[in-house]
């Protein structure tokens, strides 16, 4: 099963998954494309990441990064190496 979780680190939920894939952009690209919403303001979107775990943070605790900062094709390439290896390791397991 693949969940989708916004606040994974913030809740705690991490320490439940067999494996935790972050998908990550520099700051100012990530400031960018929220900007880009309709209604966001500077000011909105300090405040939701206020309260997130900085993302630094969050690619230590992860299993898997994806790179979302270089392009659409090379996002796919590692979404597809990712998935390889997750369904390697869910074959590993259901052996033992």
């Amino acid at each position: 099963m693949i969940l989708d979780i916004p606040l994974l680190f913030e809740t705690g939920r991490d320490k439940t998954m067999d494996a935790v894939v972050v998908v990550s952009a520099p700051d100012s690209i990530q400031r960018e494309r929220v900007l880009s919403r309709p209604g966001m303001t500077p000011e909105k979107f300090e405040a939701i990441r206020s309260r997130q775990v900085p993302d630094v943070d969050k690619r230590a605790k992860a299993d898997f990064v994806i790179e979302t900062d270089k392009g659409l094709d090379h996002a796919l390439t590692q979404v597809k190496r990712v998935a390889a290896e997750l369904r390697r390791l869910a074959s590993e397991k259901r052996r033992t």
